[in-house]
């Protein structure tokens, strides 16, 4: 079997679904598949080893440029190798986050509609690759976005066509109301040509069926999974106040001002009047003033010395980060698709408590690890944290039984297992 997986970078930022592509491909190369994880738009970043290929399709500069200067997609072979170096196009995009939605959506229509788009000579170099160079036997899409190529590629490659769906719909519902629907009509033309779409919950299969007109009988699900072979939990007791974590981008959507409030109430309150807040999370510089924003209230609960904002972290303080707090929420507006810190905190036996809505519910359910509270409510996430914090027992029973069932159902060699099953059954 020969699998090419193309996943999509995200500039600078640690992305969830890099990592969770990353994560996968590393575990099926571990049982002796082959398969090459390949970028597309920017290099990948990730806090585990990185094993993707060292080009990029559809680069960033390359397809921005192709978009606004209509001579640039006649332009010579060489001059595309230099705009598509993964050294130049990091350099460039390192933290590309302030961006013009209104022509960020008609780069995403034209990329949807393939080789009928601007970027069609993308979309030959692609298929020239495939063709010529890889072969593969299924060639996995990390999103729908990046698949208006797959008509073309459906009728000239003997290769099964996969598409990954994990947060698709959060990036249309970010552009203008007229670009966002063209590029679900362009989205919905792609359907009949893919052979199976994956997702990782029932929530997300039901929600996208709809939401593209895709048949349930060509989506399935595979359990999300993460990389377990540092997460390892320290026996000792742990020895610091009680402490709440937040680990996730801080923007808006994931809930950050939801858990500063609930916060500033638990402190009001007095419950646990030692109660911490750690924070960690890539900051762009698009969510600058709202994390300010959220700093700055703190402050002027006179709780500035009990918060601490530790920036992006690694993999290894990701681990320091978790094993430093006694519960982690990540309280999200939208309803999230995956929630691997959620699965990342639990693996440490870290207890969780998360909003009642997206794929929190079933990874709950699932794990046992966390309570679930209605979504945008930061007077129930204050009386939960309070509830929790106080409690030992529940969070150290809570903890126990998430962390057993994320080893033995949400690892990483379970969710590659799952998916060669998949890929082998069509």
């Amino acid at each position: 079997m020969k699998i090419v997986y193309l996943t999509a970078g995200a500039a600078g930022m640690f992305c969830g679904s890099c990592m969770h592509d990353n994560t996968l491909a590393k575990a099926i190369a571990r049982k002796g598949v082959d398969i090459e994880l390949v970028p597309t738009y920017t290099p990948i970043r990730t806090d585990e080893n990185d094993v993707s290929v060292d080009q990029v399709f559809f680069g960033g500069i390359n397809i921005y440029l192709q978009q606004k200067v209509p001579f640039l997609r006649l332009i010579p072979k060489f001059f595309d190798r230099v705009l598509d170096n993964p050294w130049l196009i990091k350099r460039v995009t390192q933290d590309a986050t302030t961006v013009n939605l209104n022509e960020l959506g008609r780069l995403a229509v034209s990329m949807l509609k393939g080789p009928k788009g601007n970027q069609k000579k993308e979309v030959k170099r692609l298929t020239d690759w495939l063709q010529k160079s890889s072969q593969p036997d299924f060639l996995i899409f990390s999103n729908m976005l990046i698949g208006g190529c797959i008509p073309v590629l459906k009728n000239l490659l003997k290769t099964k066509l996969v598409v990954t769906l994990q947060g698709d719909d959060i990036f249309l519902d970010s552009l203008p109301e007229k670009f966002r629907s063209q590029c679900i009509e362009e989205m919905k033309k792609i359907v009949p040509h893919v052979d199976r779409f994956i997702t990782h919950s029932q929530y997300y299969a039901d929600y996208m069926s709809d939401f593209l007109t895709i048949p349930s009988n060509k989506i399935s699900i595979t359990p999300l999974g993460i990389e377990l072979e540092d997460l390892v939990s320290e026996t000792e007791t742990k020895k610091h106040p009680p402490t709440i974590g937040f680990l996730a981008r801080l923007a808006p959507e994931k809930g950050l001002s939801v858990l500063v409030d609930a916060f500033i109430k638990l402190r009001e309150r007095k419950k646990v009047p030692n109660a911490k807040l750690k924070i960690a999370g890539w900051l762009g510089s698009s969510n600058r003033q709202f994390a300010e924003m959220q700093f700055q209230k703190l402050q002027d609960a006179n709780l500035g010395d009990d918060f601490e904002y530790l920036g992006a972290v690694n993999r290894q303080e990701k681990i320091r980060f978790l094993k430093g707090i006694d519960v982690l929420s990540v309280p999200t507006i939208y309803k999230e698709p995956k929630g691997l810190y959620v699965l990342e905190a639990l693996a440490l036996g870290v207890p969780v408590i998360q909003p009642s809505h997206g794929a929190f519910p079933e990874i709950i359910s699932d794990t046992q690890g966390g309570i679930l509270i209605p979504p945008n409510n930061s007077d129930e996430l204050a009386d939960t944290l309070a509830e929790l914090l106080l409690n030992e027992n529940k969070r150290v029973e809570l903890g126990k039984q998430g962390q057993q069932s994320v080893r033995s159902l949400r690892n990483s060699e379970s969710m590659a297992t799952s998916t060669l099953e998949l890929l082998n059954s069509l």
